[in-house]
């Protein structure tokens, strides 16, 4: 038997709870990257991974990052055209593409990175009460959530 909708609270749901703080979480950090330097979420998403892996390939950084292989292929065709990633072809599989930062994507990322050190740096201080319960339990989630 379903239980009555009347039983069920969205606002404690923590699947919901998890998503809206994750969306404000990445919302706040991307309205200031994307102010001071135009990149978008998925821009970031790829940078980021690339700056942190040295080569990537879309489908590692699908995997990696749950970002959809079509966006993250889009934002990596843009920041190639910007002149912040470079692609090289699997010289065995011709359809993977390893993406690696140029000298201006490097130079990017460090700012961004100062950003990013930043926001991290808020967010401690304002979960310091409640750090290491938070990162146990983001830990228990990452590895056994059913």
């Amino acid at each position: 038997m379903t239980p009555p909708a009347s039983s069920f609270d969205l606002a404690t749901f923590l699947p919901y709870r998890m998503t809206v703080a994750a969306e404000r979480l990445s919302t706040g950090l991307a309205r200031r990257y994307r102010d001071d330097y135009g990149i978008t979420i998925a821009e970031w998403r790829v940078l980021v991974h690339v700056a942190d892996a040295g080569s990537v390939s879309i489908r590692e950084i699908h995997r990696r990052v749950h970002l959809e292989k079509s966006k993250a292929s889009r934002a990596a065709a843009r920041l190639q055209a910007a002149g912040y990633l470079s692609k090289q072809v699997n010289g065995d599989d011709r359809r993977l593409i390893a993406l690696t930062l140029t000298p201006a994507g490097a130079a990017l990322m460090q700012d961004l990175l100062r950003i990013a050190l930043d926001y991290q740096h808020r967010l401690d201080a304002l979960l310091a009460p409640h750090a290491a319960a938070l990162d146990a339990a983001l830990d228990a989630i990452l590895t056994d959530a059913p």
